[in-house]
């Protein structure tokens, strides 16, 4: 009797795509997710590469030289380019930061001054400049500055005691230049600028992280959710008498995604203004283009959860079929996993997401200030998923909904 009861149960769990779907695939799929992010999968002893912008002012042998140098370094790519190239793009987010060379380079180390080197970079970005600032202090500061005690003391060498034994020669370079970095610092003059306006510096990038990703993977449930009501409907027997009403079906798809927009409009102003009020989120910085930005997202998780009810049968199908997409796009569009942590091909996937484009667009706001004119791209695209979903939608409301019996 109690085999029976088991096999049963077995049989009925097994039936159900969507226990399946949750129990086996989501985990497996998030798992998968998780160790590529986190870099379990591969040889995880590889430095993941920084992308590092380079302007050099002195224009000098050696600072072609140190470019050389740096270029050489595991875990660097350098990218040189002018000095107001490399703020714009900084600014935008699109990297980290420019190394400036500045000015008197080759100067400060024929006369034994400290190296001028600056370093400009995005601070909505803090975790990635620690990266990059470790990099640069572990490999490139002791390599540049013993490079630097090196040709000081052998100009010493060859001024003060010309003719001095080669063998001796290599003996004093090696015993007072060390690689421990104790006795280099005072040669370099590394100075540490934050791209953005003085006033940004109290910006909380975490809580813009955890409120913009929260906001939308939260908004993509709640909308899959609304759209349901479309398939209690369909099993209530509601779009069969409406299929005899003089209303077409894109009238009825479009009016339940208008309500599904408002009701993502309102979820996105009271999250926001939520958090206004009880951290200090800055929401009224560029209060016009956080607006359209929320439209914009609004209409893209809309027409994206319309979506998702237009290729599900039934509700449990909706069930199975939201939790791992949404999931699936969250974790690869930066709503869990902050994008800095994720591989570089990760971080290129994360592009086919909503939350990408989202969050994105919302640091654009609320840490690197900037214009609309900038931002509008980040709309497009968003604007661009709601009305692709929207077409597809349509087309699959017509087939798998409306006219089924």
């Amino acid at each position: 009797m109690i085999k029976t009861i088991a096999i049963k149960d077995l049989k009925l769990f097994f039936s159900d795509k969507k226990s399946v779907i949750i129990t086996f695939i989501l985990p497996i799929l998030l798992i998968t997710l998780f160790a590529f992010a986190f870099g379990g999968i591969g040889n995880s002893n590889e430095p993941r590469k920084i992308d590092l912008l380079i302007t050099d002012l002195d224009n000098s042998t050696e600072s072609k030289e140190l470019i050389k140098s740096l270029d050489s370094i595991k875990g660097l790519h350098i990218i040189t380019t002018t000095l107001e190239k490399a703020n714009n793009a900084v600014k935008k987010g699109n990297y980290i930061a420019v190394l400036v060379l500045q000015k008197g380079y080759q100067i400060a180390i024929e006369k034994s001054k400290p190296i001028p080197l600056e370093l400009r970079y995005d601070q909505s970005r803090e975790a990635e400049v620690g990266m990059l600032q470790a990099v640069l202090m572990e490999k490139l500061m002791q390599k540049v500055s013993k490079e630097a005690i090196q040709k000081n003391i052998e100009n010493f060498l060859d001024k003060e005691f010309a003719g001095i034994a080669p063998g001796m020669k290599r003996r004093i370079l090696e015993k007072t230049t060390s690689d421990d970095g104790t006795s280099t610092n005072n040669f370099v003059d590394f100075k540490m600028t934050a791209v953005l306006k003085e006033d940004k510096g109290k910006t909380n990038f975490g809580l813009i992280q955890a409120v913009a990703g929260t906001a939308i993977m939260m908004l993509l449930f709640s909308i899959a959710e609304i759209g349901g009501g479309l398939l209690d409907e369909k099993e209530g027997g509601t779009l069969k008498r409406l299929r005899y009403s003089p209303l077409k079906p894109k009238e009825i798809l479009f009016g339940k995604m208008g309500a599904a927009l408002i009701i993502a409009l309102l979820q996105l102003v009271v999250m926001f203004i939520f958090s206004w009020l009880a951290f200090g989120l800055p929401i009224f910085r560029d209060i016009v283009s956080l607006l359209i930005l929320i439209f914009a997202v609004a209409f893209a998780v809309a027409s994206f959860g319309i979506f998702l009810v237009s290729i599900a049968k039934t509700r449990k199908q909706l069930s199975g079929l939201s939790s791992m997409i949404i999931l699936t796009m969250s974790a690869i569009g930066g709503s869990m996993i902050p994008l800095f942590v994720m591989p570089p091909i990760m971080q290129k996937i994360a592009v086919v997401s909503v939350n990408y484009w989202g969050i994105q667009g919302f640091y654009d706001i609320f840490a690197r200030s900037l214009p609309l004119v900038e931002i509008l791209p980040r709309i497009a695209v968003l604007l661009g998923i709601g009305i692709i979903m929207s077409v597809i939608s349509l087309r699959l409301f017509k087939k798998n909904l409306f006219n089924m019996e």
